[in-house]
């Protein structure tokens, strides 16, 4: 049997397994003399270990003139250090029989190794290179240009409806550090020189802005020697670490915005402003998209699917922020179906969660949606991992991990009302219509002739 499919195999029967003791994750931390933040959670039902390094850096710690540097950095660290050839990160795991990857939002950078548990060393070298000395020179930033570029073709520009973020966040936070994606801009990455990069990199990949989280089947007391002897001798990063705060000003008045795109099926999006995750607020409203969106038997899909057929398809998430965020609504117009007709729908499915109580029947699926999601959101080490890195980063208290679900379970029908009523509001939202390029109209030639002679 080859590592790739023993690795999957090993995965399918770990899935489940950490919850199997009453359901409660056990971990440990403490922090270095160097100001990085260790997480380990130690579970040998599987040879499996996740070795996660969190940076405290998203699109929002980006200067003007320099968007896009976080997700850059992204594809940049895998370019190689000082022991580690130009592309050989990856084979290292590879050929350990693991997989990795890593993520860019707007408010952190994730990285993680999944491997047999006898290669955690490999992993806890590995993500220490790239936090003391990663390859950054002419070449890797070169090469890692087009890997960007390509992308952003890939994801954004040549797929239907994929411009929905930049432009919602422009318009709903702009002026702010929020105004731009992850993705950022081309003409900025470009215009930057080898110091800038290096500048970013001294100044966010350094051990007092990471969180090493590491889960799986080891042994604490020597997971512990490995760190000691791998990050405690790196640095403190000695720059000023950017905290911009999001205040964004108030829309003042709905925002809309036609994009003709090329799309065969019209579509409208909302994206309503709303507060930072962890506030008693968002969690309503994660109980709110999930009465709106939560499968098919919930009522967007229940009402605009099913009973009307006027959409194809239509969705509620909320894109929570550290500092903010939007909750974004989005239908797509069945075939033939105006999108004033399928706005007017949704309107009408909003308006009644404004109005409307919520029975005691719903209420409870709600609650019943929202532990089984949780569950299964911690049902692996990756995603413990993860998660412990995120609620020490975001809310200083790793333990969320175990009691997060009583803040969903404090949510009370008449609060899912009242944070509709308050944030789902015309005066707070931007709203997108997304309409085939033929609908666009052309300029009348003949009134431009008439006009000129």
């Amino acid at each position: 049997m080859n590592n790739r499919l023993l690795w999957v195999l090993l995965l399918i029967v770990s899935a489940g397994s950490v919850f199997a003791q009453e359901g409660r994750i056990k971990f440990q931390e403490y922090d270095l003399d160097n100001g990085l933040h260790v997480i380990l959670h130690q579970d040998n039902s599987t040879p499996i270990v996740v070795v996660s390094v969190l940076y405290h850096v998203g699109s929002k710690n980006e200067p003007e003139g320099r968007t896009g540097f976080a997700h850059f950095f992204e594809h940049l660290m895998f370019e190689g250090s000082d022991n580690i050839k130009r592309g050989e990160f990856d084979k290292y795991i590879t050929n350990a029989g693991g997989v990795n990857n890593a993520n860019t939002t707007f408010d952190r950078t994730y990285y993680y190794d999944l491997l047999p548990s006898n290669q955690l060393e490999l992993g806890l070298w590995l993500e220490s290179e790239r936090m003391l000395h990663a390859k950054i020179d002419s070449t890797g930033i070169a090469t890692q240009k087009e890997v960007v570029k390509e992308e952003k073709r890939m994801r954004i520009d040549n797929r239907p409806y994929m411009s929905f973020q930049e432009k919602m966040f422009g318009a709903a936070f702009k002026g702010t550090n929020y105004e731009w994606t992850p993705i950022g801009s081309f003409a900025d990455i470009d215009a930057a020189t080898e110091d800038d990069f290096k500048d970013f990199y001294h100044t966010f990949y350094v051990p007092n802005n990471a969180t090493l989280s590491i889960a799986g089947d080891i042994d604490i007391e020597q997971a512990k020697k490995w760190i000691d002897k791998y990050f405690a001798g790196i640095p403190k990063g000695t720059k000023e670490i950017p905290r911009p705060k999001i205040t964004a000003p108030d829309l003042g008045d709905e925002v809309r915005e036609t994009v003709f795109d090329n799309v065969q099926l019209p579509a409208v999006m909302y994206g309503y402003r709303i507060p930072k995750q962890g506030t008693d607020d968002y969690y309503a409203l994660q109980l709110l998209t999930t009465l709106l969106s939560g499968g098919q038997s919930a009522r967007f899909y229940k009402e605009l699917v099913d009973k009307e057929q006027i959409a194809l398809q239509v969705f509620a998430f909320p894109f929570s922020l550290e500092d903010g965020g939007l909750f974004i609504t989005i239908g797509l117009a069945n075939l033939g179906k105006s999108p004033e007709d399928l706005e007017s729908s949704m309107e009408r499915e909003i308006e009644k969660v404004k109005t409307e109580p919520i029975s005691d029947e719903e209420y409870q699926k709600l609650q019943n949606q929202i532990e089984n999601d949780f569950v299964s959101s911690n049902s692996t080490d990756q995603g413990i991992a993860e998660s412990l890195a995120d609620y020490h980063v975001y809310f200083g208290d790793a333990n969320l991990v175990n009691t997060e679900l009583e803040r969903y379970k404090k949510v009370t029908k008449e609060d899912i009302m009242r944070v509709a009523q308050k944030y789902l509001t015309k005066d707070n939202r931007v709203v997108l219509y997304y309409l085939p390029k033929s609908a666009q109209q052309k300029p009348d030639d003949s009134a431009v002739d008439s006009k000129n002679k």
